[in-house]
């Protein structure tokens, strides 16, 4: 059903108003982020804020030139003042956000006994804690209007975690759970929230993983270094054989823009859809035992250093 669902969207009617909303990206300095920047700079009927961390505007200034409709701007969404700061100044020009995407995000490579509550609040700060700051921020303006977008960049990690991923999948999960509410909430308002979901994507963002003290692979510790050894280059494969590219996936979040009342989950590549059904059909009891015999040599990770009985 949701299958049928998500096929049918790409049919609904567009939007045929004419005003010209302002649109309010972050995370843009690479990947998707860049790709959805790119995309949107293109058009000529949205207003564009694109974000990064000041020390990434750089790559911004050498990929855009500033216009009165198009804005570079410093956005670190861990900080609360950066965040007042930005919507503030929004808000003077333009009255307000019409339509948020949230991309910025990271990633750490570490199994759990290698997270600490730093490294544990750093990922949630980023992923979930800042994405829905900048929601309450930009709500208000929504409200007054009667409209707006709200769209969330998750991952397939939010619908199944991986091992060595265990705290950026807890955070997709987050993310993912409070899409779903927030849809509730704001539909009576006339605010639409969409999900894009992308799976693996061909791009260089596993070169950009964080590591913790423990799991940095110059210095982890024997027990969990098989985890270490086969689970980064089989990610690192999957993203290499992936034919989405980050271009694909902007052009899915701008459809969903352009739709005048978009679905609330939109799988970004065909491997989410894949997982979603996975989880769907194949019964719990049944479902993890495959996934982790599809890992690599799974079954001999951690045999030197193992008590189980």
């Amino acid at each position: 059903m949701r299958g049928l669902l998500n096929f049918l969207y790409l049919f609904k009617r567009s939007q045929t108003t004419r005003y010209k909303p302002v649109i309010l990206v972050t995370g843009c300095s690479s990947g998707i982020g860049l790709a959805i920047a790119e995309l949107l700079a293109s058009q000529k009927n949205y207003r564009l804020v694109v974000t990064a961390r000041e020390t990434s505007l750089e790559t911004l200034y050498a990929k855009f030139e500033e216009n009165e409709d198009l804005w570079i701007r410093p956005l670190d969404v861990t900080d609360p003042a950066s965040r007042l700061i930005l919507v503030g100044e929004i808000r003077q020009k333009w009255r307000g956000v019409d339509i948020l995407v949230n991309n910025a995000g990271i990633s750490y490579r570490a199994v759990i006994e290698h997270m600490t509550v730093e490294d544990e609040l750093h990922q949630f700060h980023t992923n979930y804690f800042g994405p829905t700051a900048l929601i309450r921020a930009v709500l208000p303006h929504m409200r007054e209007t009667g409209r707006g977008k709200i769209i969330n960049v998750s991952s397939v990690s939010g619908m199944l975690a991986m091992p060595t991923m265990a705290s950026y999948s807890a955070s997709k999960h987050a993310l993912e759970g409070l899409s779903e509410a927030l849809w509730y909430e704001v539909k009576p308002l006339g605010i639409n929230v969409t999900l894009v979901q992308p799976g693996f994507v061909n791009s260089k963002s596993f070169t950009r993983v964080h590591y913790t003290r423990k799991s940095d692979p110059t210095l982890s510790e024997e027990l969990y270094s098989d985890y270490y050894e086969h689970m980064t280059p089989f990610i690192e494969r999957l993203m290499g054989l992936s034919r989405t590219t980050p271009e694909q996936v902007a052009k899915k979040v701008l459809k969903v823009i352009q739709l005048q009342d978009p679905p609330l989950w939109v799988p970004a590549t065909p491997d989410a859809n894949i997982f979603y059904y996975l989880r769907r059909f194949i019964p719990r009891n049944l479902l993890l035992p495959l996934l982790f015999a599809l890992l690599p040599k799974a079954r001999l990770w951690a045999n030197r250093y193992t008590h189980r009985r």
